[in-house]
């Protein structure tokens, strides 16, 4: 309980940069913390005429820096934006959230927060190169989902004609998505996933490691199988035609 979660601080709060050992932002005054976080609740379920997605990292913007809270801050305005994208229907993870993304920009998005806060709390400032990030997270975000499932299709075409290549059933395609992606498969999963016998599945995957497909790692009760060389070449022949997502608005 020392991070008094679900109440807002009563002191002064500030951002360190532990790297650099000097503060980065300060919130604005533990007093007027509560009509803050008054009218931004007010505001948030109001809307305005802004696209939705303005509005959801207006939203993130300016509960972090707020900073009403003694830990948790970021989470809980990243939450924020999420919802608010979920009252509008935005419902599919990949396309409502942008967690994935900004946990792979961090600096990037602690870089653009300092820039838009400059150290303190100023509602007057700017906060287009905030918006602009976020749009251009978002688009991002969706680029990496389109690849994936474009790369998800070259890989059960590929699936396909090993299937039919090395004369395995159908049902195998399951195992053999799942060790492409560089996942252990096991025969527990391997049979619920196809709907099979424990039996069956053995057999299955006996076939598959003599088709050169997967190979089996450890001893029988621990026993998982992985991809071959053969097929982690599949797999890097499909990477190697990846494009990399391309940022809408310049760098």
């Amino acid at each position: 309980m020392q991070k008094s979660p679900g109440l807002y601080r009563k002191k002064s709060i500030y951002v360190h940069d532990d790297e650099r050992g000097t503060i980065v932002y300060e919130g604005p005054d533990a007093d007027i913390v509560p009509g803050l976080m008054g009218e931004l609740v007010d505001v948030v379920p109001a809307g305005t005429d802004a696209p939705v997605f303005v509005r959801a990292a207006m939203a993130h913007l300016n509960l972090v820096m707020i900073h009403p809270f003694r830990d948790g801050n970021g989470r809980m305005a990243r939450a924020l934006q999420t919802l608010v994208l979920a009252r509008e229907k935005i419902l599919t993870p990949e396309f409502s959230s942008i967690e994935e993304w900004l946990g792979r920009n961090t600096n990037a998005y602690y870089d653009v927060l300092a820039g838009v806060g400059r150290g303190r709390w100023s509602p007057g400032r700017d906060a287009t190169p905030w918006v602009k990030f976020n749009l251009m997270a978002h688009h991002m975000q969706a680029q990496t989902v389109l690849r994936r499932i474009d790369e998800a299709s070259r890989m059960w075409v590929r699936i396909d004609e090993l299937l039919a290549s090395k004369h395995l059933p159908e049902r195998a395609g399951f195992a053999i998505y799942d060790a492409l992606l560089g996942l252990k498969v096991r025969r527990a999963g391997y049979a619920r996933e196809a709907g099979l016998e424990p039996p069956t599945a053995a057999r299955d995957l006996r076939m598959m490691v003599a088709a050169k497909l997967l190979e089996p790692v450890g001893e029988t009760r621990g026993r998982v199988y992985v991809a071959t060389n053969d097929l982690r070449a599949v797999r890097n022949e499909i990477a190697a035609g990846r494009v990399r997502p391309v940022n809408p608005y310049g760098n």
